[in-house]
């Protein structure tokens, strides 16, 4: 926590990373350095099945890392530092778990930020190709190989498949930011461009040629998602 003079308490930030990655991806820990140094805490944690957190990859789903994201707002409501305030930081699948998540605990989130959000996985699944994997959508194995080495569990296919996740997102109608990099192979922009088309409140910054990691430009998406949570949790 923050020192913060007066009442004591501050706003939180809570930061999702995305499919196959965790907490010490090296833009959430700029955020959080950043949010810090004007008085905001930040929690980074790792979903189930990735980093030091327990669980198999193969067993991980989107709503089962809604329901980790719900448990990580409850445990910040509930500490004596916090004013009440949450934000939320999701990049890639992080960035659909926090785009739902905002809308089931709308009342709850105070602001919202997506880097890159990959709400393609649903296509991706109703076409029966993941990261280039091929699999019968209809009736998945038990899991599929990705690259890597990694296993797609059958469950996380069959609920991506009905994901319903504009349909839920839009409940949210608070202040959010999207950034997008039109050179993303992985999620295309127009993702986020339907976000910002069911978000009144919503800024869409699309970064010309950014890939889907933004890569050598870290530093400026940190900023700008900082600085727009800053403007909205203080």
């Amino acid at each position: 926590m923050p020192e913060n003079k007066g009442t004591g308490k501050c706003p939180i930030t809570i930061l999702a990373h995305g499919f196959g990655g965790d907490k010490n991806w090296q833009l959430m820990k700029l955020v959080s350095d950043s949010l810090q140094m004007h008085g905001i805490a930040s929690i980074r944690f790792d979903f189930n099945g990735h980093g030091e957190s327990e669980g198999d990859f193969k067993d991980m789903t989107v709503p089962n890392e809604i329901e980790d994201l719900k448990r990580v707002v409850r445990y910040a409501l509930q500490l004596d530092g916090c004013n009440g305030k949450i934000g939320l930081l999701g990049h890639s699948q992080g960035g659909v778990v926090v785009s739902m998540t905002a809308g089931e605990m709308n009342d709850t989130i105070s602001a919202v930020t997506l880097l890159a959000p990959a709400a393609v996985l649903r296509e991706d699944a109703i076409r029966g190709n993941t990261f280039g994997v091929l699999y019968n959508p209809i009736n998945p194995p038990e899991y599929v190989e990705l690259p890597g080495g990694r296993k797609l569990g059958r469950e996380y296919i069959l609920t991506a498949f009905r994901l319903p996740i504009y349909e839920t997102a839009i409940r949210y109608q608070g202040a959010a930011f999207l950034i997008h990099g039109t050179g993303d192979r992985v999620a295309p922009y127009s993702y986020s461009e339907r976000y910002k088309n069911i978000w009144k409140n919503s800024e869409l910054h699309l970064m010309e040629e950014y890939d889907h990691g933004f890569s050598r430009h870290i530093e400026e998406i940190a900023d700008l998602a900082s600085n727009f949570l800053i403007k909205h949790l203080l």
